[in-house]
This record gives structure tokens, sequence and C-alpha cells, in this order.
């Protein structure tokens, strides 16, 4: 066998090395891209109860009558019972602002009738003087103030930034659980996260009252749902 040959024999011996060795890391990359490619979705969920911080109040209330001067009299005077009101329950005078009002004139069998109606907002962060005002409400009817009917209290809870936080970070630990489950009955562990999604923060009342027909409650219940994409090992 002369030189040439050799180097022949010898080359493709390499050659095959190499597409042996190329197989075999290439394989093997494969199976880890596909190990690492192996993920479960879980959802994760966190509620949490919080009290309203903002109480607000939507009054509205009216006089008829038949000339402009006495029906304004009256509204005036409701004005004035109204504020008495407030002002007994120890809320301060810029607590309870006007908002509109309007005037309606028309006739009824050849007499001309008038009716006006005022909108006065009360917003308060004071949940429990809110929750008293409300409770006592009656006591308007006995100064004369009729409220009309869409005349309710509304409670906000406003500082949902603040338990945002937290409030996702339980929601993750929760998918995380799921995710160990699911793991331990599959034989597999849990890695890291490969991709994650907030969802809605949305906030209800906390024991499922209705907000209908103008009641509602200061007890909230926030809640979140998060989807989040774990890596199996």
């Amino acid at each position: 066998m002369d030189m040439r040959d050799k180097v022949f024999l010898g080359s493709a011996a390499l050659l095959a090395f190499g597409a042996i060795a190329g197989g075999y890391l290439l394989g093997d990359g494969l199976r880890r891209a596909k190990a690492a490619d192996r993920s479960v979705t879980v959802r994760g969920l966190a509620e949490k109860d919080v009290t309203a911080d903002l109480a607000t109040w939507s009054i509205s209330y009216s006089a008829t009558g038949f000339d402009l001067p006495t029906v304004r009299n009256e509204i005036d005077a409701n004005t004035r019972e109204l504020r008495a009101y407030f002002t007994q329950l120890g809320f301060k005078p810029n607590d309870l602002t006007p908002v509109g009002a309007g005037v309606n004139q028309w006739l009824n069998n050849g007499v001309n009738t008038i009716t006006i109606t005022q909108r006065m907002l009360l917003r308060t962060t004071d949940i429990v003087r809110a929750q008293k005002a409300v409770a006592q409400q009656f006591d308007l009817v006995r100064r004369g103030v009729t409220l009309q009917e869409g005349s309710g209290m509304r409670y906000s809870f406003t500082k949902l930034n603040d338990i945002k936080p937290q409030m996702v970070a339980a929601a993750t630990k929760d998918a995380r659980a799921a995710a160990e489950q699911f793991a331990k009955d599959s034989g597999a562990g849990v890695g890291g996260i490969k991709s994650a999604t907030q969802g809605y923060f949305s906030i209800d009342a906390r024991d499922g009252e209705s907000s209908e027909g103008g009641s509602d409650t200061p007890y909230k219940k926030v809640r979140v749902v998060t989807t989040v994409d774990f890596y199996l090992r």
C-alpha cells in the first residue's frame, strides 16, 4: 500500500469518526433540548380580604310646587337639613358638595308645575362614619328630605397597588404548588419559570353582597389569577 492509499484510508477514518461523533452530539443535543422544552402550565390563585378606604354617597332629592320661588325655598331648606344631618354626625363641611341641579316644568291640568332636583355628593375616607350615616338615613325623612331612587353609598378600595406585589407572589407560589403536584404524579421535578402572565385583579363584595339597588358593602375581596409555565426536569 503506497502513501496515497494510507492518506486516503486515514481521511476516511477521520470522516467516519467525525460523523459518528457529530451524530452523537446532535442526538444528545436534541435530547437535552427536548428535556429543556418540557414544561407544565398551571394557574395560581391569590385572594385577600380588605376594607374599603373611600366612601361616596350620591344624594338626589327634589321639591315640587306651582311657582319657582316657593319650590326654590323648599329645596334650599332641604339642603340645609341635609347639611345639618351630616354635621351632626361629625362630617366636615367640605365632605358634602353640590354636583348639579335640574329644573323641570310642565302643565298639569292647565296648571304650571315645577320640580327642582338637587344632587349632592358625600366623599369621605371615614368608613365607619359613612356606615353610620347610611344606617341612620331615615332621620333625613324626619327632617323632610326624601331621597330619590338611585341615591346610594358606594365603597371603594383604592390601595390596590400597595398589595399587588405580595398578591402576585402568593399566586405564583400557589401555581408552583400545583406544578409540583403534577410533577410528582408524573415522576418529574419542577424547574424555573419559563413564562408567566399576570391575570386581572378583581375587587368584589367579600361575602357576596350585591351592589344592586344602591346597596354596597365596605368589605371587599381582592382576587388575582396568574398563569405560569414551569420547566420540568
